[in-house]
């Protein structure tokens, strides 16, 4: 008999239902909704915003049908569409310049269903519509300003250090020292590699004492790491004024980035956001004596600005910049070696450096503001005590931070403008319109596909092409729900994956019921026969499935954009095609049949035994 121990049925009972629960949310249409964000880290989206917008609402008399906060921001679903923009004039009122108020479309799936965290899939350009960027970073030009900034740094250290040189410039990307002494040369050396452990300096004596410093290849290699990874961050915060719900930007290759803006149409305004450039400032605090309740009052003192720092605490800053963010080499998140507090390292150039010194030591005990300014609005990052003098160009900011605090202040500080240029090589757009009409072409195939293969499994193979049927269902349930799991983004390649994998899902049930049907054929018993079947048709379904898999994993490794789209669903549906066309097809046959002491046949269809008995049939 063919029976499943009760933990298998149990398994499969919990897979349907977590496949049927995640898979539920992309039946919702979408429905007009109010997005708030921010592009500014010292501004934090949390639950308090969330009760802000929805008290605002109820004060103003727009009703809403949910709303939930999450990554991207707050997001409040309406019914309609003129209701959408009351909601966005009054939440635009409510949190004013700091956060973005953004018209979106959300998902209308029940709040049960989003607070187990059931979503539906992203859609991508190609179904929802939108404009799709491909920049080209120059990562030799991210180099070239490391490079100018040892040229002006070392020339610093020659000069502190008292050292006899000729002159320092640039060579490519080498820092080149003349000297006229020998000895003169060898103490640079020394100092130089000791001050910048990222060169390596060779001695060159082609007609002049000269000291070529060049860059270690993993020090350019952290160079360009970190342009790509800053520029990434960067443009992400950027996106989000755009009130996009779902943006793309990640890196494809070594030097490339792609963006991807679902439901933008606008192209100019894209393109201006994102080669926005910003300035990072840094400035005094003006703690003269009751000039902070003045300005509070209205009278803001002559030379300063009313700001407000991190956490809502106003903080009168003088307009005299001190210093700018061009003078800052590099900014880390680390701790303080002596409290263990969190804190932000950074690095200055030779100029920046010196004067940071001058400041600090004309201001020990006072306060200073470092101020981000982008499109002419600025805010203070952090204003941290003066506590001595600063030299060497290495300074240390701490105090009233967190781990995820530290995080912020040095990206912040390091991406005052993007760590290397980039150029836009490739621009598509795709209209919403043309999106739905691929959706429904999409959908159309899927559907009529699995239509034309249930029809003739049902025909040729009776009861148990139902079940192959039943199991391909389960089969399309699963997939969808892993991609809802996983929030991938689906595509028109990701949809010929899905077609693809009902073909290559129902190829493993076509195995099972030809080794079941040679079973009968050469006389074994109804309950042998399909133990055998599922057991030698096994190895045939493993390895075509594992091969398949390997091209898979090959094209998701290898390959870029759509190519990686059609991979990941592509994989994803063979290990589901495995578990519905063996495990949980055997399942239904075994509760058919299993239960039967005595079973003389099988509905498979036609089984043509040899021999005499040739017509003979077993149904």
């Amino acid at each position: 008999m063919n029976r499943y121990p009760v933990w298998k049925y149990v398994v499969i009972a919990v897979a349907v239902a977590i496949g049927l629960l995640y898979t539920l949310p992309n039946f919702f249409p979408e429905v007009p909704a109010v997005q708030v964000s921010t592009s500014k880290a010292t501004v934090k989206i949390d639950a308090g915003t969330l009760a802000s917008a929805e008290n605002a609402l109820k004060t103003a008399g727009v009703p809403h049908t949910g709303a939930l906060v999450d990554q991207t921001g707050v997001k409040v679903r309406l019914a309609d569409t003129d209701t959408q923009l009351r909601a966005r004039d009054v939440l635009q009122k409510q949190f004013g310049e700091d956060y973005i108020v953004a018209l979106n479309l959300i998902s209308s799936s029940p709040t049960w269903l989003t607070a187990i965290g059931a979503l539906p899939m992203y859609l991508g350009l190609d179904l929802r519509g939108g404009v799709h960027f491909l920049l080209q970073i120059d990562m030799k030009g991210a180099i070239d300003k490391a490079a100018d900034r040892y040229t002006t740094d070392v020339r610093s250290l020659m000069r502190e250090k008292r050292i006899q040189y000729g002159g320092v410039g640039r060579e490519g990307q080498n820092v080149v020292l003349r000297f006229r002494d020998a000895a003169e040369r060898v103490k640079a050396r020394v100092e130089l590699e000791k001050a910048f452990p990222d060169l390596v300096a060779r001695e060159q004596d082609a007609g002049e004492l000269r000291l070529v410093a060049t860059l270690k290849p993993e020090a350019v290699k952290r160079i360009q790491d970190g342009a790509v990874s800053q520029n990434i961050t960067i443009l992400r915060n950027r996106v989000n004024e755009l009130g996009v719900s779902e943006p793309i930007v990640q890196q494809q290759g070594a030097d490339r980035i792609v963006v991807q803006l679902p439901g933008v149409q606008d192209t100019a305004r894209a393109k201006d956001i994102l080669g926005r450039t910003a300035t990072l400032e840094i400035r005094m605090v003006n703690d003269d004596p009751g000039a902070l309740e003045a300005a509070m009052a209205g009278q803001v003192p002559f030379g300063s600005d009313l700001f407000t720092e991190r956490g809502g605490t106003p903080v009168l800053v003088r307009r005299q910049v001190v210093l700018t963010g061009d003078r800052i080499n590099d900014a880390q998140p680390g701790f303080d070696q002596r409290t263990n507090e969190p804190a932000v390292h950074v690095n200055l150039d030779g100029t920046g450096g010196r004067i940071f010194k001058e400041v600090t030591r004309e201001n020990v005990g006072k306060r200073m503001a470092i101020v981000l300014v982008e499109k002419g609005k600025a805010e203070v990052i952090t204003a941290p005590v003066i506590r001595e003098e600063i030299g060497g160009g290495r300074v240390q900011i701490s105090g009233r931070m967190n781990t995820r605090e530290a995080n912020d202040v040095a990206l912040l500080m390091r991406a005052g403008a993007l760590a290397a240029p980039m150029e836009i090589i490739e621009e598509r757009t795709v209209g919403p319109s043309l999106g739905k009409e691929n959706i429904e072409r999409g959908f159309n195939s899927v559907l009529y596909g699995f239509v034309a293969l249930g029809v003739f499994m049902c025909a040729y193979y009776l009861l148990m092409g139902l079940v192959s049927t039943i199991a391909l269902v389960v089969n399309l349930l699963l997939l969808v729900a892993l991609l809802s799991m996983l929030q991938a983004t689906l595509t028109l390649p990701g949809i010929a994956a899905i077609a693809l994998t009902l073909g290559m899902a129902i190829d493993a049930n076509v195995l099972i019921n030809e080794r079941i049907r040679e079973e009968l054929r050469w006389g074994a018993t109804p309950h042998a026969a399909i133990q055998a079947g599922y057991e030698r048709a096994w190895n045939t379904i493993l390895d075509s499935n594992v091969t398949t898999l390997i091209a898979g994993i090959a094209l998701l490794i290898f390959g870029s954009g759509p190519v990686r789209g059609f991979a990941v669903v592509h994989c994803l549906g063979i290990l589901t095609s495995m578990f519905s066309a063996v495990l949980f097809s055997r399942g239904i046959v075994n509760l058919i049949y299993g239960g039967r002491k005595k079973l003389d046949r099988i509905s498979i269809g036609q089984v043509w035994k040899p021999g005499p008995a040739a017509g003979s049939t077993a149904r």
